[in-house]
Order: structure tokens, then C-alpha cells, then sequence
């Protein structure tokens, strides 16, 4: 099921082959799990108290230490924002204690901010981490994202067609019909059109309310989550993250910048984006081995979030490898100290 590419040299950007042969993906794994639990663990004791922010600001705190501690000479292409917009974890911060290999992080120390204010499933601490060169620096943008997972034809739906054509194509692939597939779609106005269009074919529609990066994560595992396919317009950021995952589990994803604004299109060339139409498919995004890490924060339909029962605290993190296409939940358990009285 799972499906690890190769990718050769030349498809790495700006990389030589030294760089590659000093990116030991199986050494880094469990030292970026550390990190998106850091990032969660420091999260967690804001889950319901309706301060997104201060949620935000322990979590970028917690990775942003554990990645201090990694033997690595890291560079952020995807953070929390840009320098002088935000302290920590900003694009194009370099992060590590520079004692190892060049290498790319894409990162969202909190995704779904709200979701943690409020106490609402699916929050989660992610981070992606490849040779340096490799990810796509997306601009801060709205990107268009459509993501299936695997076992499908390279290209079987595309952003080219209708939200209509889509779900036809995809159930007779599946071999059922389009009342059987659902969709996943963040819940916002701009896609009042599209979840009308969704459900005239029959299909059922998921609304979230944030957190399309766990959204776009379920299509890879379907008769896990329920989820079949993922539309919608979210941020381009994210949809970097999502490629890095969808990279290690075999789907399939899809992203068009939306470019709302004179202001957009300038953000979109600065970041060496010259066509506003192009269409980058997930090894555009990611342009070699990944690995990825994501820690819940909330409960989750993939992951249990960060959970206190007494005396301890509880997490549990997706951890995964493109190269190998290895997948591994694992669970962290740690007793809480006792505050003398």
C-alpha cells in the first residue's frame, strides 16, 4: 500500500549529490518526532482555555528548543511567517546546532490553532524535514488543493476539472457510487459554491473548520478516517506540509496559488513563481525523500491527542519515511513531577 519514490539528483533544486548522501533520513526520524511532540506537549495546557495565541506561542517554543538540540544545519522554507512578522521558527531562520547535514524544514508548530482554543478535535504539531533544496518555499498565499491517496493512476483527477467530473471519476475507479464517497472541505464562504456542486452529485461532504493539513492526511487513510478526497481552497504553506506527508504514504495531491490581488502576483514572483495558473503536483512540492512527523495535540480521527491522566502525560505521534514508506505510530508516556506542597 505504501509507496516510498526515489528521486534521482536532478530532480533535487539546487542540491548536489554530496548534500544528498549527508541527509541519513533514518537517523533523523526519531529526533524529528521529539520535536513535533515538543511542540504539542507545550500546546496541550491551553487545549479549551480560548487563547489561540498563547496556544501558539508555547508551541513554537517547544520545537523551536528540541530543533535547537538536532544535529542539523537547518533552513525553515515553511513556518509560522516571515522574519520580523513573527520571533521564532520564521522563514528563512536557520535552526539546529549546525553539527550535521543541510537540510529543509517545513513546519506548522500548531495547526489548528482554534481547534485547541476551543477544545475541538484534530489539532496537531507538524514538521517535515528534507535535504536542503528539496521543498518548496511556498509564499503565504491561498492555495487550491485536491488530494486523494494511494492506489490510484497517476492523475486520475485533477484540478482541470469540475468538482462534478472529480467525484465521477473517482467512484468509478473505486468501483462504487458517487453517494459512496466523501468529501472533505474546509468550512469556510468561499466554498459555499463548491459544497453545493459536491453535494448535486450525490457525495457526502466532511466540513471542518481548520486543520486542512490532518484533512488532506485522511484521504491516505481512507477506511481509517472515512475520508475518500480532499477540495478546497486553504493555505499554500499547508498544502507543502500535505505533500510531505502524502510523500510518504503514496497519495496523490494537486495545488493552484489563488491570486487575489496585484499584491498576490507580486508575492507569487518574488517566490520565483512566474505562472499563475501552474499547477504543482506533490514531487513539485517535494522534490525528494522526506520525513515526517506530527504529533496530536486534540483527538483526532488519526492520532489521540495529548491526554493527562494522573500523575502523567500522554502523547501519541505519526511518524513516517518517504524513502522506505515506513509508517509508525508512537506513543509517549512521560510521569509528571510532583510540585511540593
Amino acid at each position: 500500500m505504501w509507496d516510498g519514490m526515489a528521486v534521482g539528483p536532478g530532480d533535487v533544486w539546487g542540491t548536489d549529490v554530496s548534500e544528498q548522501l549527508e541527509f541519513n533520513d533514518r537517523s533523523l526520524a526519531l529526533c524529528l518526532a521529539r520535536v513535533s511532540e515538543a511542540g504539542a506537549l507545550s500546546s496541550a495546557g491551553f487545549i479549551g482555555r480560548g487563547d489561540e495565541e498563547a496556544a501558539t506561542e508555547a508551541a513554537v517554543n517547544g520545537m523551536q528548543i528540541a530543533l535547537n538540540r538536532m544535529d542539523i544545519s537547518g533552513h525553515i522554507v515553511v513556518g509560522e511567517g516571515e522574519e520580523g512578522d513573527v520571533p521564532d521558527l520564521f522563514v528563512g531562520q536557520t535552526t539546529g546546532n549546525g553539527n550535521g547535514p543541510n537540510v529543509d524544514i517545513a513546519l506548522e508548530a500548531l495547526e489548528g490553532k482554534t481547534l485547541v482554543a476551543k477544545g475541538m478535535p484534530n489539532a496537531l504539531s507538524v514538521i517535515a524535514m528534507g535535504p536542503r533544496g528539496s521543498m518548496m518555499q511556498a509564499p503565504d498565499l491561498y492555495m487550491d488543493k485536491l488530494a486523494i491517496g494511494p492506489g490510484y493512476p497517476d492523475g486520475l483527477v485533477t484540478l482541470d476539472m469540475s468538482p462534478t467530473e472529480r467525484i465521477s471519476v473517482l467512484a468509478k475507479a473505486k468501483s462504487c457510487a458517487p453517494g459512496d464517497l466523501t468529501v472533505c472541505v474546509l468550512d469556510r464562504p468561499r466554498h459555499e459554491d463548491l459544497i453545493a456542486e459536491l453535494r448535486q452529485t450525490g457525495a457526502r461532504v466532511r466540513l471542518i473548520s481548520d486543520g486542512d493539513v490532518a484533512g488532506v492526511i485522511h484521504v491516505a487513510e481512507a477506511a481509517r478516517t472515512g475520508i475518500d478526497v480532499y477540495m478546497g481552497i486553504g493555505g499554500a504553506p499547508e498544502g507543502v506540509l500535505a505533500a510531505a506527508a502524502l510523500k510518504c504514504l503514496g497519495g496523490q495531491i494537486e495545488g493552484r496559488l489563488v491570486l487575489r490581488s496585484p499584491d498576490d502576483a507580486m508575492l507569487a514572483r518574488m517566490a520565483g513563481i512566474t505562472a499563475p495558473d501552474q499547477i504543482f503536483k506533490r514531487d513539485d512540492m517535494i522534490g525528494a525523500e522526506v520525513v515526517f512527523a506530527a504529533t496530536g495535540v486534540t483527538d483526532g480521527a488519526l492520532l489521540h491527542g495529548i491526554r493527562q491522566p494522573t500523575g502523567q502525560i500522554e502523547a501519541e505521534t505519526l511518524l513516517m519515511r518517504s524513502r522506505t514508506g515506513s509508517v509508525r505510530f508512537l506513543s509517549y508516556r512521560k510521569k509528571l513531577r510532583q510540585v511540593a506542597g
